[in-house]
């Protein structure tokens, strides 16, 4: 029962016993007979009554009763977690628990449950004195709702021992110790602490969590934004004493069950975050605001805030600021921001150091150029891409995504800089790098991002930039919507790529391995090599609906396909992964819709 139910129990047996006569019941030997008493006390002194024969069943039973009601009293009171008292009169920070916290849980019971939810769950069973659940990852994946949830969920005793604490920016550790000393005092031992990170002392201090309250029974689950301090805490304070839960990644099957959505293209251009509304609760932020990745002012300020923003914030707090390293000159010429964006805009198919020390450029601008001159049907081919100022495009672009190139920042740009940036971008989960294998030459890096809406919406972008390019304008209305949608196609189908190979990366089992595969002339989309069998299967992605030849044409390749099978062993599967129905064409080559397919691994 939770702390009102006792209470409630107790002043009802209090009022029965009232009504009961007074005393206990004893035996007394007299004459060689036992005899029924009543026995009580008065000023200390024992006092006692005969119970008459013609009373005796009665007054018996109800002395009997009596025993029972004040046994399951003490049972009560021994139970009983002491009364929490005024949050305002007693705590530091914003302690939630009791009706209030009852009352917010309430409003996400009903919600679908992240993948991860397990995991917290998993957490909770584990016997381990001396550990901390760390729920982290970037703005808008969950965490806030998570903990509410598991909340909820909580058995009724459990639930009625449990806070929640929502940490502001002008909270201490010192506050938080103190409220959590006071709350263990008060029989509180399931302690959730949201947006821990804002704490500047966090990272140095969060040790307290594991070898202080967890040591002596609470179970805790520290949340936050700043993914950074907690990659820091598990390095240093909280070293083998956490467990640890991320959100960042959201897999297109997960994205579509939390939000019943079932179209790629949709978790192309809004996917990485969940959308206001669905599970953003609580989240003023988020209420304010319309879907991060909406348009080109919203994925830059989620770059800002969510992005740079937490690895500034992590930097600066962890060990007074001795972990920017080679940043360091960055930071202080407030250039660091700069050179986080246009890592996040161009990482993710060309090498890092070359992107930031060559003048910006728009790789999608030059990609559906290409296309459009290969346009095969006469009304959908134009040159308009190659008729634009591209130097004045390209610079209102960079105005957009608020990019300098390298002559106009005043720190260089150098290679430690790029690996430190990527090394915590990698630690955010916004990053990673995938497999690419070359037969050619030596493996080029390849780097996907785990947050697709952040790419299309900067492709978008660019062409909210073409749109109003004075060359450009001069076209008429059918040739520039047949120039823009071209770029989103390209760009489209080049992240239904990445989707397919990331996801499909990170579920394989581990005698089996995926990876883009480059050839003499051609390349495989993706190959999955399954090495106890020495067998493979080749992959080709489309972003279409419609079976055409040329999508499988490298997959009838003999002479390409021979160089797999001398590699990676036979062949046991050819198929296109593409946005139409699936079947198996004539050749036996199988066409898989990419919706099924990322929904099955």
């Amino acid at each position: 029962m939770d702390y009102e139910s006792i209470i409630r129990r107790i002043k009802d047996i209090e009022e029965q016993v009232a009504q009961l006569p007074p005393g206990n019941l004893v035996y007394k030997n007299i004459r060689g007979k036992k005899q029924p008493y009543l026995q009580w006390y008065e000023e200390g002194k024992p006092k006692s009554r005969y119970i008459k024969v013609d009373h005796r069943e009665e007054t018996i039973a109800k002395a009997m009763q009596k025993k029972e009601l004040i046994t399951e009293l003490k049972e009560l009171k021994s139970s009983l977690p002491a009364q929490p008292v005024t949050i305002t009169a007693v705590y530091r920070t914003n302690v939630m628990y009791g009706e209030k916290l009852s009352a917010q849980i309430q409003q996400v019971v009903d919600y679908e449950k992240r993948d991860c939810y397990q995991q917290v769950q998993r957490f909770l069973g584990l016997k381990l004195a001396g550990r901390v659940c760390l729920l982290y990852g970037l703005r808008r994946t969950g965490k806030t709702t998570l903990l509410f949830q598991t909340i909820a969920n909580l058995p009724e005793e459990d639930r009625a021992h449990a806070v929640y604490i929502k940490v502001k920016t002008t909270d201490t550790m010192a506050d938080l110790d103190a409220d959590l000393d006071n709350l263990w005092k008060r029989g509180y031992r399931y302690v959730f602490i949201d947006e821990v990170t804002l704490l500047e002392d966090f990272i140095d201090s969060a040790s307290m969590f594991s070898d202080v309250y967890a040591m002596m029974g609470m179970k805790i689950i520290l949340s936050g934004t700043d993914s950074l301090g907690f990659w820091f805490t598990l390095t240093q304070e909280l070293y083998d004493r956490a467990y640890t839960i991320h959100t960042t990644y959201i897999p297109f099957r997960e994205y579509a069950r939390l939000l019943g959505i079932d179209n790629v293209d949709e978790y192309i251009r809004y996917g990485g975050t969940l959308l206001p509304g669905e599970l953003a609760f609580d989240d003023e932020d988020a209420l304010a605001s319309d879907a991060p990745f909406r348009d080109d002012e919203t994925t830059r300020r989620y770059i800002d805030t969510a992005i740079c923003g937490n690895i500034q914030h992590s930097l600066r707090c962890c060990k007074r600021g001795n972990f920017f390293r080679h940043l360091r000159a960055l930071y202080d010429a407030g250039e660091l921001t700069n050179a986080i964006n246009r890592i996040i805009e161009s990482m993710t198919h060309q090498f890092l150091l070359s992107t930031l020390t060559s003048p910006f450029k728009s790789h999608d601008l030059g990609s559906a150029k290409e296309l459009l001159r290969k346009q095969s049907e006469v009304e959908k081919r134009t040159r308009i891409l190659d008729q634009i100022d591209r130097d004045a495009v390209t610079h209102k672009l960079m105005e957009i995504l608020e990019i300098r190139n390298q002559e106009d920042a005043q720190i260089g740009i150098t290679e430690a800089h790029v690996i430190e940036i990527k090394e915590y971008l990698k630690a955010l989960d916004l990053i990673v790098d995938c497999p690419r294998r070359n037969m050619v030459a030596d493996p080029d890096e390849y780097v996907l991002f785990t947050q697709p809406g952040m790419r299309y919406c900067q492709a978008q972008a660019l062409v909210h930039v073409l749109m109003n390019d004075k060359t450009f304008s001069a076209f008429n209305q059918n040739e520039k919507n047949i120039a823009c949608e071209k770029i989103l196609e390209d760009v489209r189908g080049r992240m239904m790529e990445d989707i397919v190979l990331l996801e499909t990366v990170r579920t394989l089992p581990k005698n089996r391995s995926a990876f883009k595969l480059i050839l003499s002339r051609n390349e495989f989309d993706m190959v999955i090599y399954t090495s106890g069998e020495n067998t493979c299967e080749i992959y080709e992605i489309k972003h279409s609906s419609e079976i055409v030849p040329r999508q499988y044409h490298v997959l009838e390749d003999e002479e390409q396909c021979k160089l797999v099978e001398h590699q990676y062993g036979s062949i046991k599967r050819k198929c296109v992964i593409y946005r139409g129905n699936s079947c198996i064409i004539e050749n036996g080559i199988e066409y898989l819709n990419v919706e099924e397919y990322l929904k099955s691994i």
